[in-house]
């Protein structure tokens, strides 16, 4: 059985599905789940999760974010980064690690900052 910090960590707060917008400022504390369209302020001590369906148009500032879709802007990340092969990011990053898979289209600087 998973310990409770486990099912924590995978746990989703909060969840922009595939073929909705959002336009504004989303502050929270967890995981999000963009499969839609987002554009505006996205802040979050957790973790951001982007599917290959997911445009985003806004600066990401998150523990975690691993990446899968579309991203037009920077992402500040205090643990790591994730692009998956299926992500095109047009945008700086800074973060202490960053994954970077095969296939990935990626147009900015990476600023690698330890901890």
């Amino acid at each position: 059985m998973p310990s409770p910090e486990i099912e924590e960590e995978f746990l989703v707060n909060s969840v922009i599905g595939e073929g909705a917008e959002f336009n504004g400022e989303f502050k929270f504390s967890g995981l999000i789940r963009i499969d839609g369209r987002f554009r505006g302020v996205l802040e979050t001590d957790g973790k951001v999760l982007i599917g290959k369906t997911g445009i985003v148009d806004t600066d990401i500032r998150a523990k975690v974010v691993v990446a899968g879709g579309e991203i037009r802007g920077n992402i500040f990340a205090t643990e790591r980064v994730t692009l998956l092969s299926s992500c095109r990011l047009e945008g700086d990053v800074v973060t202490p690690r960053l994954i970077v898979e095969e296939g990935v289209v990626f147009h900015g600087k990476c600023t690698i900052n330890p901890t």
